[in-house]
């Protein structure tokens, strides 16, 4: 009696059976291609066979497939070249793979698995274990399958969320006579929580404004997109400023912080922000920095001024105490606003620090957009090419004369 024909066709159907596969079986010897075959086509699955090493991995290059089972020993190239070539190829490294083989020794599984196998089984073998070896490697690969589809969701989602995201800075930057104003936005996701907004308030001067959301990711995003449209509204609404632009920035940064730390108190979020109203004119610049890092005023080739926090961060209590300064930029200065995540960038152990970031202010740059250029480059050789760790955001609003 032919030894298949005694094989009992499985009745279970539940949840943990996998779908009918297409499985490629890679065998040199014709009887047992045939074997292995007519065994996987009786569990429902498609069967394509190929008789060498190097068949085998055309047919991986020109189909799908979502299982190998694959012999040791065949000649030109053996099932270890192949498996290792397999494996090395991003497009295939995922496909299971079950080595077989009438060597039983523990050497020749151990390189098996160092090389990628999913799973070893030894002739002549078991109709039902080759069974349940090859549906647990199936199952094993539609998981992974899933996961990859919800991870390709995931990033269309993000990319989606990136480009609105995108749509709240500023497609252009005001550029008053005598002035220069660039910046640079490097989130370090998908999704950022820092942002930058500069726009003219009329009869008042030029908004610059520069924050950080706490935390990261999609939270810090959406409330990113929150904070700038208040500060913006609140900065812009159709009211009297009989006290000019101190006034404007004080309402805004109160009605801001009061509506986000009283409707929105359980989500426990904040900002840190440095809001300054800039008269082109008379190069005065009047601001509030809410706990944020001290923008910098460089000029001559020296740190002039640290413009440092006048208020605390935004959002974390009502009523809280915020005051207005004051500084005048200069024929040749620059003010230079930015978020944590230019000092705090790290290479193989140092952040690349506020001394050497003033450092580069203070040198000779073209423009304030060459000088955003040179940082940009700086801060990527700092990193050596690591994940970036904060969002950066830099703004440079330069007197030119």
């Amino acid at each position: 009696m032919n030894a298949d024909a005694t094989i009992a066709r499985p009745t279970d159907t539940g949840a943990d059976t996998p779908a009918p596969a297409r499985v490629l079986v890679v065998d040199d010897n014709a009887m047992n291609r045939d074997v292995l075959g007519r065994r996987l086509q009786r569990n429902g699955h498609e069967v394509e066979a190929a008789e060498s090493g190097a068949k085998a991995l055309a047919c991986l290059a020109s189909g799908r497939f979502d299982l190998v089972l694959l012999d040791i020993m065949m000649p030109d190239m053996d099932g270890y070249e192949v498996l290792a070539q397999l494996k090395q190829d991003a497009t295939l490294a995922h496909l299971p793979v079950l080595m077989i083989s009438a060597i039983g020794d523990s050497d020749s599984v151990v390189r098996c698995l160092a090389l990628g196998a999913d799973d070893y089984l030894t002739k002549p073998f078991d109709p039902l274990i080759l069974r349940a070896r090859v549906d647990a490697a199936l199952l094993k690969k539609r998981l992974h399958d899933e996961e990859q589809r919800h991870t390709r969701s995931m990033e269309r989602e993000l990319q989606i969320g990136r480009s609105i995201q995108a749509g709240f800075l500023p497609e252009s930057l005001p550029q008053p006579a005598g002035w220069e104003i660039a910046a640079r936005f490097l989130p370090a996701r998908q999704v950022a929580g820092d942002f930058y907004d500069t726009y003219a308030i009329p009869g008042h001067g030029i908004a610059v404004l520069v924050a950080d959301i706490c935390d990261k990711g999609v939270g810090a995003a959406l409330y990113m997109a929150l904070f700038r449209s208040l500060l913006r509204a609140s900065a812009t609404a159709e009211r009297a400023h009989d006290d000019g632009s101190a006034a404007i920035l004080k309402a805004a940064v109160a009605q801001t912080n009061d509506y986000i730390a009283r409707v929105h108190e359980r989500a426990h979020m904040f900002a840190t922000v440095f809001f300054g109203i800039l008269d082109p004119a008379s190069g005065r610049l009047d601001y509030v920095n809410a706990g944020h890092e001290a923008a910098l005023v460089v000029g001559a080739g020296q740190l002039k001024q640290r413009l440092g926090p006048t208020a605390p961060a935004i959002g974390l209590m009502p009523d809280c105490r915020i005051e207005v300064a004051s500084t005048t930029l200069d024929v040749g200065d620059m003010l230079f606003a930015y978020t944590d995540g230019v000092v705090d960038a790290i290479d193989a152990g140092s952040a690349f620090g506020e001394d050497r970031l003033v450092t580069l202010l203070t040198e000779t740059h073209a423009s304030a957009d060459a000088l955003l250029g040179t940082l940009a480059t700086a801060l990527e050789a700092h990193s050596a090419g690591a994940d970036p760790f904060d969002d950066v955001t830099m703004l440079a609003v330069r007197r030119i004369g």
